[in-house]
């Protein structure tokens, strides 16, 4: 039994630190360091050229939006050039875009996928910064200045703007996504002070145009491997809280379930890609933020919390302890089945949002490796739907 419990609370320790005390951790690393070293100002007048380049898929009840949108960001037109590309696109997206005169079109009608789009673009973008986000997300107008600010740092390869959900139904994977995002916000706030934020978001992100790389055109999380692959040439991503780009959730649990197992395959995929990044003698501080902040919470815990209750179960007579924890994890897991039932049937219940939208990801993530070890996730995939 003394093994059992020894695996018991490493496993329990392995999952308090990847969810709540590497946050902790970084907290007071970004505070120690705030004492040695000054906040480096930006240089308001370096203001390059920009492509803000937008990958669009059958997007037509959302393009003219994300048009004006881009249109009305502030930022010197003649020093801003947006384009799109919509290779593959079957509806009237690149008719629409077509209507604008100032708005680049890149189209082809074959579709192999998001990252095959982008890499035969790429060659053709002429300005230092390319800035990318997704059709469906909005970008408050000073998003572009608050980015391009840190690009006067030499060191800066990546910016990596902010995520935000819309509030619109209140269902509990809308609520759960918000939730999360917020958290994952301050996180990468945290990781940007201490060193550099790990990834970004394919929303709103921009990076040195000089330092892109094709990358396999089967990579399901591009805005991530290009990030991290940027980083490990001895760059940083910056993490920018004031460029943001706003984006409704999932219509519903079912919807963001398809998401999330997606962004696990890829999670899985990414890992045996960026295996350089493990080595803490060449990457240093980012090793111990990527293994901490990424991989420990898509790799390790969602095996360790199945572990945790089936260890638990043979713990439960060694003391009241074990028989109290094993308790608080069926209560938890409960609590998740019943915001899944409370959903279904469209009421809302605040207290189940966490244990609800908490299980939906780990889950995602085991269904994930499964997709990921039977190579199932087509890198051409339907998105999934928004409310």
């Amino acid at each position: 039994m003394k093994i059992l419990e020894i695996i018991f609370w490493l496993l329990l320790g392995i999952t308090f630190y990847a969810y709540i005390g590497y946050g902790i951790l970084i907290w007071l690393m970004v505070k120690i360091k705030s004492i040695f070293v000054k906040e480096k100002t930006f240089n308001d007048n370096y203001l390059p050229n920009i492509t803000l380049l937008i990958a669009a898929y059958n997007e037509q009840d959302c393009i003219e939006d994300k048009i004006k949108n881009s249109l009305a960001l502030d930022y010197p037109k003649d020093k801003l050039k947006i384009a799109f590309v919509t290779d593959g696109s079957t509806d009237k997206t690149a008719e629409i875009i077509k209507q604008y005169a100032d708005i680049q079109l890149f189209h082809k009608d074959g579709r192999s996928g998001k990252m095959a789009a982008i890499n035969r673009v790429m060659p053709l973008i002429d300005s230092p910064i390319t800035i990318f986000s997704d059709a469906n997300a909005m970008l408050n107008s000073e998003s572009v200045r608050e980015i391009v600010n840190h690009f006067s740092n030499e060191k800066v390869g990546v910016v990596a703007g902010e995520k935000r959900i819309m509030k619109i139904t209140g269902q509990t994977a809308e609520v759960g996504e918000g939730i999360y995002w917020k958290y994952e916000s301050f996180l990468k706030k945290l990781d940007s002070e201490l060193y550099s934020a790990v990834g970004a978001a394919g929303e709103l992100y921009a990076i040195r145009t000089e330092l892109f790389e094709e990358l396999e055109a089967d990579t399901l999380l591009d805005d991530f491997v290009l990030s991290l692959k940027i980083c490990q040439k001895g760059y940083v991503t910056a993490y920018e809280p004031n460029a943001y780009a706003t984006e409704t959730a999932s219509l519903n649990s079912a919807e963001e379930l398809k998401r999330k197992i997606r962004i696990c395959a890829g999670g899985f995929q990414s890992t045996f890609r960026l295996t350089g990044l493990l080595n803490p003698f060449k990457n240093g501080l980012l090793t111990f933020q990527y293994i901490s902040h990424r991989l420990l919470r898509w790799i390790v815990v969602p095996f360790a919390l199945i572990l945790l209750l089936v260890i638990n179960a043979f713990l439960i007579e060694q003391n009241q302890f074990y028989l109290l924890s094993f308790a608080a994890q069926i209560l938890f897991y409960s609590m998740a089945i019943l915001g899944f039932y409370y959903e279904k049937i469209g009421k809302k219940v605040k207290i189940l949002y966490v244990p609800y939208y908490f299980s939906l990801m780990n889950y995602s993530a085991l269904a994930g490796f499964k997709r990921f070890l039977n190579n199932q996730q087509n890198v051409v995939w339907e998105k999934a739907m928004r409310a």
